[in-house]
């Protein structure tokens, strides 16, 4: 089954990147047709079905949510892909009551953009698979969420979610105030996830115990490593407030335990392996006697004699920049036509003996 989709984007560059992106899935039942305006993108929609259209926010004429409203007056089924260099709160609201399944800033995270179209169109996901599991699995994960869902319940927060260090989600309870911005904000959190692993390292812990704090914006994030490979994400308003934020780490440390007990029964560690220290320099053996005869060919060398001569009058007088030139003229008006092999000549030598083929002597 053939899917379109329309990428709108007035800046050529943007086009050809997402146009070449898309190209790296090789799934030869994506179509894709490019529009530089908004007008032009309506000109393609009614010559053909669209199911995905990628529009930047900012358009030339009519602006990228006019686009989406009149591409699914035509297309009701359509998804929706959003691009914006905006971060107006006010600008964000219109897109997501626009119905966009996901709105990327730029630069644009090109494996999440690839992610968030494979989900829109129904395809099978190359970029970030879904995990198997099996029914013991998925019994232990829903005892995961549950947790979630209580403590969730407890502090009054908008959203928490477990994920791994490839930001895909494990477990969750809540949905965050913008989910279309998501797959993004997962992404930057695994970077600082990361980064904190290696801090971790470097002052010798023996499991990763950190937290981060974002206040104010859409709403407050706590963000704590369960294990090397996992974390927890708490979203809400007004949980790092002054008065509240020792409080909100403390109950947020002990859901971790709980947590990590939650990942242990899945097999998962939390073990910090150590750097990775720099291997020494391998001793160098000591040098065979007959390499021992061979010198620097800069020690072996004899200078020439008229620059010899040059250099023991150095010491005793200032050379002029003239009588350098001169020396340097003179030796190559002497050595400069001497060939390298003494079989050959040059080939201004054979035109002058008139043995150059093609031309009369």
């Amino acid at each position: 089954m053939s899917r379109n989709i329309l990428l709108v984007d007035d800046q050529r560059d943007v086009l050809r990147l997402l146009h070449s992106t898309l190209d790296s899935l090789k799934n030869t039942d994506i179509q894709i047709f490019e529009a530089p305006s908004g007008e032009e993108a309506l000109l393609e929609a009614s010559r053909n079905q669209i199911d995905l259209l990628v529009a930047d926010y900012l358009l030339p004429g009519i602006t990228g949510v006019e686009l989406v409203h009149k591409i699914r007056a035509r297309h009701p089924e359509a998804k929706v892909i959003l691009i914006s260099g905006i971060t107006d709160r006010k600008a964000r609201d219109v897109m997501l009551g626009a119905g966009a399944a996901a709105i990327f800033d730029k630069p644009i995270p090109l494996a999440d953009f690839l992610d968030v179209v494979e989900r829109c169109l129904g395809l099978v996901r190359t970029i970030f698979p879904p995990e198997a599991t099996d029914g013991k699995d998925e019994a232990r994960h829903s005892r995961l969420s549950d947790l979630l869902a209580n403590f969730r319940q407890d502090i009054n927060a908008q959203a928490i979610i477990l994920i791994n260090e490839r930001g895909r989600v494990l477990a969750r309870a809540g949905d965050l105030y913008d989910s279309s911005l998501e797959v993004s904000l997962l992404s930057a959190l695994i970077a600082i996830h990361a980064a904190g692993l290696k801090a971790s390292r470097y002052i010798h812990q023996e499991t990763p115990d950190s937290y981060h704090v974002f206040r104010g914006g859409d709403h407050d994030l706590f963000f704590i490593p369960v294990t090397t490979s996992y974390a927890l994400l708490l979203a809400g308003n007004g949980l790092a407030n002054e008065e509240q934020a020792l409080e909100t780490i403390s109950s947020l440390l002990n859901l971790r335990q709980q947590m990590e007990k939650g990942l242990k029964s899945l097999g998962v560690t939390s073990e910090l392996k150590p750097l990775a220290e720099t291997p020494e320099p391998a001793k160098a053996e000591p040098a065979k006697k007959t390499a021992a005869k061979v010198k620097p060919f800069a020690t072996d060398a004899a200078p020439a004699p008229e620059m010899e001569a040059l250099l023991k009058t150095a010491a005793d007088k200032k050379t002029s920049q003239s009588d350098m030139d001169s020396f340097w003229n003179d030796a190559a008006e002497k050595h400069g036509s001497t060939p390298l092999k003494p079989d050959m000549i040059s080939f201004e030598d054979a035109r002058k003996l008139g043995i150059v083929p093609g031309e009369k002597k």
